[in-house]
């Protein structure tokens, strides 16, 4: 397949192009113009500026770019990432649909966030979305790839959970604290936490690539979702530390503001029904087993 890659440059995104490249795929990345004269597709969402011919004849496209949540949410970080998410996919899907033969297949990234807080409520992809400022993101980003559900593509949306990779995302950030014997629950602890390793990430793209049973909302996360104690816990013991300095909630919220409240204290347990009703096999279901792999690989030496 000739697959369109954006977000390359992220750690989910430079995963992706890695293992699709392996597995034979021609993998061509959407690349930010710098205003040269880039050779391959470039695009400026920012300017609404998007050059796909260069890509040739495209069977599928893979759409991971957005800005960072993880940051205060001022007025203008917000700003950011709405632009990122709903205008630039929007962008993208409108050029999409006029190229001569349309890609068969967009998966686009969303997010749990979709749910809002839920306590511990079930939350399969029946479920109706919460309320907040990452559910109303998530809904506008879903919403952005109208253009091309209306061509005929076969559009995805993976709700993604927290991607445990040992040298990217929310991981990486914790563990210098916890190998330090630092860690510790955030707020009561009681809120779920949805997660999905890596691994198991990059072979849920691949059987949505291939599997045409598999369009709208796919929650790509682990069927074990656990609890923010519970995560601390496993991620203490996998390193043979303790984990006895919580954070308590009002002090997250001062740290993090409306960030805090609802990406570290929301709680959302999601299940992953489709892709189970799929036959899909998590070699990681199971969170010890899941810091067991990802911490036995030796560190990077660059």
């Amino acid at each position: 397949m000739n697959v369109l890659v954006t977000g390359a440059s992220g750690f989910i995104g430079r995963a992706v192009v890695s293992r699709l490249a392996e597995n034979g795929h021609r993998v061509v990345p959407l690349r930010r113009t710098s205003g040269g004269s880039e050779a391959g597709p470039t695009w400026n969402p920012s300017a609404g500026q998007l050059r796909l011919e260069p890509a040739g004849a495209l069977d599928a496209v893979v759409h991971f770019a957005g800005e960072n949540i993880a940051q205060r949410w001022t007025p203008a970080a917000k700003a950011r990432i709405r632009a990122s998410r709903v205008d630039a996919t929007r962008l993208l899907c409108e050029a999409l649909v006029r190229l001569p033969q349309p890609p068969r297949v967009l998966i686009c990234a969303s997010a749990t966030g979709f749910y809002g807080d839920r306590g511990d409520e079930i939350l399969d992809e029946q479920t109706g979305p919460g309320t907040g400022f990452l559910a109303e993101i998530c809904q506008a980003w879903e919403g952005a790839a109208a253009p091309a559900r209306q061509r005929g593509i076969r559009v995805v949306h993976l709700r993604l959970g927290i991607v445990l990779a040992r040298h990217g995302g929310a991981l990486a950030k914790m563990l210098p604290a916890f190998r330090l014997g630092l860690g510790g629950r955030l707020g009561t602890g009681r809120q779920f936490w949805s997660w999905i390793a890596l691994e198991d990430l990059l072979r849920v793209v691949e059987q949505v690539l291939q599997d045409n049973r598999l369009s709208g909302a796919v929650n790509a996360v682990s069927p074990t979702a656990t609890t923010n104690a519970g995560f601390t816990e496993a991620l203490a013991r996998a390193l043979h530390r303790p984990a006895f300095l919580p954070l308590p909630g009002f002090v997250v919220k001062l740290i993090f503001g409306e960030m805090g409240r609802e990406a570290l204290l929301a709680s959302a347990r999601v299940r992953p029904a489709r892709l189970l009703g799929s036959g899909f096999e998590f070699r990681f279901p199971e969170l010890a087993a899941a810091f067991k792999q990802l911490l036995s690989q030796p560190d990077r030496t660059s």
